[in-house]
């Protein structure tokens, strides 16, 4: 064999072992392009759940905030009405037993100034009871609006996330079909030529 063929097969042998590593080399960076636009999309789709996570929060959250306002509503109502009864039935029962503490008969007007200071405590201690049920009533109220408040705003904030993670997803979807549409055209002309 002469030098000149020898060197033809020494080029035809490294072009064809040059070429299968570029085919190598193309094939891995094909391969690390579509694992990364996998994890884009994995990203998406788990930024988008997060995001719908925080938009159900937001709803529960204006949901109780509602309920906890017509709790308030109620009770507040409810702590009016015992209110009036109470300085109602005061005041009948104060006005018979000053009827009394002003009569002749000192034992009965005795007694009766006797019952006078304890309808006086009395009185102080329900007014208290409902003064505090009404501090809390109150409390209640401020958390409802507070609750409907926060829950409005990460509503808000919420959407606007959500609307805009919604799109990243979209495109990297469409970059991932893509991908993959064209990959596989690939596949399918190397099998024609096989």
């Amino acid at each position: 064999m002469s030098s000149v063929n020898k060197f033809r097969i020494l080029i035809v042998t490294s072009l064809l072992i040059f070429s299968s590593v570029l085919i190598n080399a193309q094939a891995d960076k094909k391969q690390a392009e579509q694992k990364k636009l996998e994890s884009n999309l994995n990203a998406a789709k788990a930024k988008v759940a997060l995001n719908e996570k925080q938009l159900n929060k937001s709803d529960s959250l204006i949901t109780v905030g509602n309920k906890m306002i017509a709790e308030a509503k109620t009770e507040n109502k409810a702590i009016e009405t015992d209110r009036k009864n109470l300085d109602k039935d005061n005041a009948a029962k104060q006005k018979s037993l000053m009827k009394l503490s002003t009569s002749k008969d000192k034992d009965e007007a005795s007694k009766a100034r006797a019952d006078l200071k304890a309808l006086g405590v009395q009185y102080k201690s329900d007014s208290k009871a409902i003064s505090d049920r009404q501090k809390d009533a109150t409390k209640k109220m401020a958390t409802g609006n507070s609750n409907l408040t926060k829950g409005k705003t990460g509503k808000k904030s919420a959407q606007d996330a959500l609307k805009i993670s919604k799109k990243s997803l979209e495109a990297a979807q469409a970059k991932y079909d893509e991908a993959n549409t064209s990959n596989e055209k690939v596949a399918s002309k190397d099998k024609r030529k096989k």
